[in-house]
């Protein structure tokens, strides 16, 4: 269990989460500076998103398929058919 939230915190590091702390972390100074704790909650939500590698969908529940690995068979081997209304 502790192997899996060290690795969580310390891999897969990437632009967004790297924005999110920083925004996070810029958001707490201001909230601090300010004393306005609307700020300092925002702040909260982009520091959990940084910290855990979520966004607004989930734990990348945004992002498209990496690769032909991820896609479901189905999806993968089965063709669309269109019908054309008029």
């Amino acid at each position: 269990m502790m192997n899996t939230i060290k690795e969580k915190l310390l891999t897969n590091w990437h632009f967004m989460r790297i924005f999110r702390l920083l925004v996070g972390g810029g958001m707490l100074v201001a909230a601090f500076q300010s004393k306005d704790w609307m700020i300092g909650a925002f702040s909260a939500f982009f520091l959990y998103q940084a910290v855990t590698d979520t966004g607004c969908c989930g734990a990348q529940g945004c992002s498209p398929a990496r690769g032909p690995k991820e896609m479901s068979s189905a999806v993968a081997d089965d063709a669309i058919e269109y019908e054309e209304i008029k």
